[in-house]
C-alpha cells in the first residue's frame, strides 16, 4: 500500500491565502453593511425639508409605536416608518408617553420636537357647566317659572332676555326637524348637562350647542316612523313636547302618545291643558274656567289638531315615545297617584270613574 503524501509547502501557502481573502471579504461586507445601516439610520433621523405645509393626523387609542411611526412617515413628517421608525421613536426615550389625540405638525419639524408635541398634555381649557332639565320652555310665562333662558342667566350670568330673543328670532334651523324659517327654536334646545368652553361663550354659542345636541340625539331615533304616523318631523317634536309636560313616569310616555294619536285620528280635541298654559291668558300658572274657554292657538280643549309649536324641550325618552307610541284603544287619562302616574280609559264613562277614584270626584 502506498503511503499518504503530505501537501507541499507551496500548496499550504495558497490555502491560507485563500482563507484570508474569504475572511477579508466577509469583514468588508459586515463593515459595509453596518455603514449602510448607519447611514440609513441617520437619514431616517434627519427631518424632511420644510415646505411650508402642516400635516393633520389622529393617533387613536391603543396605537402601537410602529403605528405611530407609520403615521409620521405616511404624512411626510419623518423619512422612515415601520421597525426603523419605531426604533427612532424609542431612541427619544418618550415612546411610551405618546398620547392619543388630534395633531397638526409642520413638515420639517425635528423628531425631538415632534415627540414633545405627541407627549405633552394639552393645556387645560376653562369650562363651565350648564344643566337644562327636560320640559322647560325658552322663556317664562308666569312668575317663578323656570325656563331655559332663566337657567342660562342664573348658571352662566348671561342675559335671559337676549337669549330668548335670539332663540325666538326665526334664524335657526335643524333640517329636517326644525325647518328653515320656523319663527322659534322652541322644542329644539336639547335638555342635558353641557360642558362649555368659557372663551367667547355667549348666548348664541349656547343656543348653537343645544341645537347641535338635538341633531346628535335625533340621529339615534326611528324618524322613518313619522310618515307612518302621518306627521312631519317638526310635528313629531310638538307631540314629544306634550308628552314631556304630561308624563312623570317612564311607562306612561308611550301610552300618552297613543292617546294623542288616537284623538288626532278621530279627529277629536286633544284637551291637554299644558298647551293652554304655554299661552296662559292670566299668567299665574293656574287655569280658571274662563281660561279654559279662551280662544287661542294653544287651547287644545276647543281647537282641533296640534298646537302651532312645541310647548317645551322634550328629552330623548319623549321623542322616542312620539315616534313609537303604544298601540291602545285609550282616549282618556287622568293623573292618579303620588308618583305622577296616570290611569287610562277607553270610554268617557270609564274616564269619569277614574277621575272619581283618583281625584275624589
Amino acid at each position: 500500500m502506498d503511503e499518504p503524501t503530505s501537501p507541499m509547502p507551496q500548496e499550504r501557502h495558497r490555502s491560507k491565502r485563500a482563507a484570508l481573502i474569504v475572511v477579508l471579504i466577509v469583514f468588508l461586507a459586515v463593515v459595509g453593511g453596518l455603514a449602510f445601516v448607519g447611514d440609513h439610520y441617520r437619514d431616517c433621523k434627519t427631518a424632511p425639508s420644510a415646505n411650508g405645509e402642516t400635516v393633520a393626523f389622529d393617533i387613536p387609542d391603543g396605537a402601537t409605536g410602529e403605528d405611530v411611526a407609520e403615521l409620521l412617515a405616511s404624512g411626510g413628517l419623518t423619512n422612515c416608518g415601520g421597525f426603523i421608525g419605531h426604533l427612532l421613536l424609542r431612541g427619544t426615550g418618550k415612546a411610551s408617553e405618546i398620547r392619543a389625540g388630534s395633531y397638526d405638525i409642520a413638515v420639517g419639524t425635528s423628531l425631538e420636537e415632534i415627540m414633545v408635541t405627541l407627549t405633552t398634555p394639552p393645556p387645560k381649557v376653562p369650562t363651565v357647566e350648564l344643566t337644562i332639565p327636560e320640559g322647560l320652555r325658552i322663556r317664562s310665562t308666569f312668575p317663578d317659572e323656570r325656563s331655559i333662558s332663566s337657567e342660562v342667566a342664573e348658571q352662566l350670568g348671561m342675559s335671559a332676555k337676549r337669549f330668548a330673543q335670539l332663540a325666538e328670532s326665526g334664524t335657526y334651523s335643524v333640517p329636517p326637524y326644525l325647518p328653515k324659517g320656523t319663527p322659534t327654536a322652541e322644542g329644539f334646545l336639547f335638555p342635558k348637562t353641557f360642558v362649555l368652553v368659557k372663551k367667547d361663550l355667549d348666548e348664541k354659542a349656547v343656543i348653537d350647542a343645544m341645537l347641535g345636541q338635538f341633531r346628535k340625539e335625533a340621529e339615534t331615533l326611528p324618524w322613518e316612523n313619522a310618515e307612518t304616523l302621518g306627521l312631519t318631523p317638526y310635528e313629531i317634536v310638538i307631540v314629544a313636547s306634550m308628552i314631556e309636560k304630561e308624563a312623570a313616569v317612564e311607562e306612561d310616555r308611550p301610552l300618552i302618545a297613543g292617546v294623542i294619536y288616537n284623538r288626532l285620528a278621530e279627529p277629536m280635541a286633544l284637551g291637554i291643558d299644558a298647551t293652554l298654559l304655554y299661552m296662559d291668558p292670566t299668567p299665574d300658572g293656574q287655569l280658571s274656567t274662563p281660561d279654559l274657554e279662551t280662544d287661542n292657538p294653544y287651547n287644545t280643549r276647543i281647537r282641533g289638531g296640534l298646537p302651532p309649536t312645541p310647548i317645551a324641550s322634550p328629552g330623548l325618552a319623549s321623542l322616542r315615545a312620539a315616534l313609537e307610541p303604544a298601540e291602545t284603544d285609550y282616549f282618556y287619562y287622568v293623573l292618579c297617584g303620588g308618583d305622577g302616574s296616570h290611569r287610562f280609559a277607553v270610554t268617557f264613562d270609564e274616564h269619569l270613574a277614574n277621575v272619581d277614584a283618583c281625584l275624589g270626584g
